[in-house]
């Protein structure tokens, strides 16, 4: 039996072009239908940690369909104890933290020394106006620092969820996210494209024994 862990991107990033459908709600009516079979087969098991639940359950209202995709689901928390990676791997994350905390005092720097500048060389300002001048500003400060701090890095304990689980119960990550795949790399864990993941499936259904 195949073990897959499901990030929720695969629900609801619509570009991945999963074959599930063409909206978040006829991916996830289809990957269930086709879920229950191969349960039924003991082909395959379906897992999500706690915290990706609570993402995919902010994006619905509790509707029938999301309580049936459920009951194909096995809601687990990684088991911390048991799992073990190599120090080097942390010493590797723990770099490259500091190293993009650096990238990303810079980029700040560089945006306020700009908006510095704009105001200098302008009239005496109150503050709604200031806050229009400066508002631009202030958008990229916010978007250049998400991209060098960020941007195909693990940005959130549910992604580790995802390599720590995945990792435990030995089996193939599906998710969009370049980081969280980057980082299940080195950390060795398995990993299925997700624009190939309903295909994996099918071929289950196939097997014979």
């Amino acid at each position: 039996m195949e073990k897959f862990v499901i990030d929720v991107n695969f629900f609801v990033n619509l570009e991945i072009k999963s074959g599930f459908g063409n909206a978040s709600k006829d991916v996830i009516v289809g990957f269930t239908s086709l879920a229950k079979k191969l349960k039924k087969e003991n082909r395959a098991e379906f897992f999500m940690p706690p915290r990706i639940v609570d993402e995919l359950v902010g994006f619905f209202n509790q509707e029938n369909f999301i309580k049936d995709f459920f009951s194909v689901i096995t809601i687990k928390s990684p088991d911390l104890s048991k799992v073990q990676f190599s120090a080097g791997v942390f010493y590797q994350l723990v770099n490259e933290m500091r190293e993009r905390s650096y990238r990303g005092l810079k980029v700040a720097e560089e945006s306020v020394i700009k908006g510095g500048k704009e105001m200098i060389g302008g009239k005496e300002l109150n503050k709604i106006e200031f806050e229009k001048k400066i508002g631009g500003t202030i958008k990229t400060l916010r978007e250049r620092h998400r991209q060098a701090t960020r941007f195909n890095f693990l940005d959130s304990v549910a992604d580790l969820d995802l390599i720590v689980l995945t990792k435990e119960i030995d089996g193939f990550l599906v998710s969009s996210d370049g980081g969280l795949i980057r980082w299940g790399r080195v950390f060795g864990i398995k990993e299925v494209t997700p624009s190939l993941f309903r295909e994996r499936l099918f071929s289950l259904l196939t097997v014979k024994g």
